[in-house]
Parts: C-alpha cells; sequence; structure tokens
C-alpha cells in the first residue's frame, strides 16, 4: 500500500487478509499557520479549499476505495452502522462508525483524544470510535464492541496517538467519576502538583476493553502532545486533526 513516510504511518498490528489501517501526521499537506500542514479536520478554522486538497491527497496517499465516513464528533456515545445508518460523508453526529461490508472507510479526527480500530479475527466487521474522556466515562468503547456483534475475545484493538500520561493532567473530579464507574481505575491516576492528577488515557481504555472480554490491544505507545509530529489540542489550542483510518478491500 502506498503511503508517503512524512504524511502517513501504518500502525502494526495482526490485522487479517485484506483489512487495512493506517494514521496521519501533521505533515505533508497544504495547509498553513497553526493547521499545518495536513489537517483533515472542517470544523477548526482552517480554509475549506485546503482541507479538500489535504482529503484528497489523503486519499491518493493510500488508494482508499472510497471516500471516507467523516463524522461530526461530539464527545458521545453514538455509534453508526455504515452503509445502513447514513451514506458515506454524511457528517453525522457520532464519534464511532462499524461496519460488516467491504469498501466503507471508517475514520475519527483527533488531536489528543484517543482514536481506537477494532477489527474482528475474520476481518468482517470494522470499528472506529473517537474515545476523548468523556466518551471512555460514557462507554464509548463498551458501546463500540457491542456494535461489532462478536465476541470480546474475537476483536482486535488498536489505540492510536493520543496525548500520554506524562502529560494529561486532570482534576479530582475527573478521577472521582472514573473510580466511581471502576475502582481499578485508580491504577491509571498518578498524584501530580496539588490537586491535579497525570491521567493515562491508554490505560484507562485498557481496562474499558478488558471488561468486555478484549484482550487483544496493540499501539498506545504515542503522545500527541510531546511529539511535534502530530497535532495537540492542549498544547497549541488553535491546530488541526490527524485521522485513524479502517478499511476493508
Amino acid at each position: 500500500m502506498p503511503a508517503d513516510s512524512g504524511a502517513i504511518r501504518i500502525p502494526d498490528w495482526p490485522l487479517p487478509k485484506g483489512v487495512r489501517s493506517a494514521f496521519t501526521l501533521r505533515h505533508g499537506g497544504y495547509s498553513s499557520g497553526p493547521y499545518d500542514s495536513f489537517n483533515l479536520g472542517d470544523h477548526v478554522g482552517d480554509d475549506p479549499e485546503a482541507v479538500a486538497k489535504n482529503r484528497q491527497h489523503l486519499g491518493e496517499l493510500l488508494n482508499l476505495p472510497g471516500e471516507p465516513q467523516w463524522l461530526r464528533q461530539v464527545h458521545g456515545t453514538e455509534i453508526l452502522q455504515i452503509p445502513t445508518d447514513s451514506p458515506v460523508c454524511s457528517d453525522a453526529a457520532a464519534d464511532g462508525a462499524v461496519t460488516h461490508v467491504a469498501g466503507p472507510v471508517l475514520a475519527v479526527l483527533t488531536a489528543d483524544c484517543l482514536p481506537v480500530l477494532a477489527c474482528s479475527r475474520d476481518g468482517r466487521h470494522l470499528g472506529a470510535f473517537h474515545a476523548g474522556w468523556r466518551g471512555l466515562l460514557a462507554g464509548i468503547l463498551e458501546k463500540g464492541v457491542a456494535a461489532l456483534g462478536v465476541p470480546g475475545k474475537e476483536v482486535l484493538i488498536y489505540l492510536g496517538p493520543a496525548i500520554g500520561p506524562e502529560a494529561f493532567a486532570v482534576g479530582p473530579e475527573l478521577r472521582a467519576a472514573f473510580l466511581a464507574e471502576d475502582p481499578t481505575a485508580a491504577s491509571a491516576f498518578r498524584q501530580g502538583q496539588g490537586d491535579r492528577w497525570w491521567a493515562d488515557i491508554y490505560q484507562l481504555a485498557r481496562q474499558r476493553l478488558q471488561r468486555v472480554a478484549v484482550t487483544a490491544i496493540y499501539g498506545g505507545d504515542r503522545c500527541t502532545f510531546s511529539d511535534g509530529d502530530f497535532f495537540s489540542y492542549r498544547r497549541d489550542g488553535v491546530t488541526g486533526r490527524m485521522a485513524s483510518l479502517l478499511w476493508r478491500e
């Protein structure tokens, strides 16, 4: 699969034959200013023409079978069934999508939140989920695994680039909310200065997935905040968005 090493990374996880995945970096596109340069988000204030060129370039780099299913992400738990619920490129308000057919390209946009890609071991059921802390707390991953329609033990997961545990400072109320749902979440928080805590969003996601019997979990080792190859909302404020994508040929 063709890919520009300056713009694209191919995740390392044991996908079945015919299933493809990728995530983008911030380089190699047409945007300027704080969106420099491969911004794929059309909701962050970037020049719409530049975003359109970046999205076209993405399709060319990966030889995608069609336009990705871009979602209007709202930090909720709504998950679309593609293509049943909505046509491709509907800009539907949802934070996840699943498909059980070949062809649709699932995509989530992030710039510190956690992108989660899911695939059944037989390659027939795919999912992509936007998991910020609000979505994690509300159960986006448990709902996403259920939407795949297969047992958790049959699901492969890739945790894409997100803010790392050395950079994600949160208040005590957020920690308390997670512990109220699951006391074992305490292991995902480390005491910071004053009343602040360092949160490990990767560990929180793993815990949530393990609760629904998912154990084949890969990735989870890149920090968008500390690595300048990525867009980071917490680091930069006004910034672009990367895409994490999954599809079956």
